[in-house]
């Protein structure tokens, strides 16, 4: 267990926005209390920032940031050409800080996550390291639906084999160069959850309590949570394709047994008619055969999306009264 101390960060806090003018008031101003407390209990370096992403916002966010930016030398703000998800944005987020920080914290602008485990986080990047999980220890603030389907949502990744902290989403600590390393992984379909714990370093776990979104409409309905799960499971494990090989070799072996069955029937002459076992027979491998191709072409459309090479996103604006660096592969645009 890391027992070092280190010297005072200069700390980034990213935050990835889309549609968020109904929280940002209220995001920005419980974020920038929280950092200015860190600054004055020294936990922190006084030019540590906030860095707000706007990931294609189609309401007054970016208006709003780019105020917040004029207004406060703390605050930088990073627009993306166009909507790319909330993975694509947050590594975005965390492309153009790593350079100019000690350490990133990534947090969602609802400010659900509690951000009073920001600075327990950083008394553990004080004790050597690199990687601080934000894990929730209690949904009582969720519906039951949302609570048994985020819940469902981690079991199903453990079961298909992707390595992933429980009950933690994108809140969480990285030192720079966790950041680095984590920013070395080129793969197109970005799944952070499952890329950090393979990045390895000394990483530890903070608990907190999730509260309720103040203001706008969840981002992640159940429909975007699947979305999300498919992407973890193809981008990070095989065990589908696995799992398509096992169901082959067992239906082959019960094929197997119904042939020596229907042999046995045969020569003693007591066969039956069976059309409804027969068409129940074909029915059941037509549907094995096409969630067979599906899985496949899954794994093959990934393929071919990775073998373009195509840029993660585009970058139309920076405010910064610094010098903010995002991926040198990706065109940006200074505001």
């Amino acid at each position: 267990m890391p027992t070092a101390t280190f010297p005072a960060p200069r700390l980034a806090i990213v935050i990835p926005c889309y549609n968020e003018e109904e929280v940002f008031a209220f995001c920005q101003q419980e974020l920038s209390a929280l950092l200015y407390a860190m600054v004055q209990d020294q936990m922190v370096q006084p030019d540590s920032f906030l860095l707000f992403v706007d990931d294609g916002s189609r309401d007054s966010t970016w208006a709003q940031i780019r105020t917040a930016c004029t207004e406060e030398n703390y605050i930088q703000g990073l627009k993306l050409s166009r909507n790319e998800g909330h993975q694509t944005a947050l590594l975005a987020g965390l492309a153009a800080a790593a350079p100019l920080a000690d350490a990133v914290i990534s947090i969602d602008a609802d400010l659900q996550d509690d951000i009073q485990a920001i600075p327990r986080m950083v008394a553990c990047y004080h004790a050597g390291y690199d990687i601080v999980y934000g894990v929730r220890e209690s949904r009582q603030t969720d519906t039951w639906f949302k609570r048994t389907s985020a819940e469902g949502f981690y079991r199903l990744m453990a079961i298909m084999g992707v390595q992933q902290v429980f009950n933690h989403a994108d809140f969480r600590l990285l030192s720079q160069r966790a950041v680095k390393g984590l920013l070395r992984y080129a793969e197109r379909n970005v799944y952070i959850r499952g890329l950090v714990p393979l990045v390895g370093f000394p990483s530890t776990e903070v608990t907190y309590t999730r509260g309720s979104r103040t203001a706008g409409e969840s981002k992640y309905p159940l429909s975007k949570m699947l979305g999300l799960a498919m992407e973890g499971i193809t981008s990070l494990t095989i065990t589908p394709l696995r799992l398509i090989a096992a169901l082959g070799c067992f239906i082959c072996l019960l094929s197997v047994i119904a042939a020596l069955y229907v042999l046995v029937q045969k020569f003693s002459n007591a066969t039956v008619a069976g059309w409804s076992s027969l068409i129940l027979s074909i029915f059941f491998m037509g549907g094995v055969q096409m969630l067979s191709l599906g899985i496949l072409g899954e794994y093959i459309g990934k393929i071919y999306l990775e073998t373009k090479h195509r840029p993660r996103f585009h970058i139309e604006s920076v405010l910064s009264r610094g010098a903010l660096a995002p991926l040198s592969d990706h065109t940006e645009e200074n505001d």
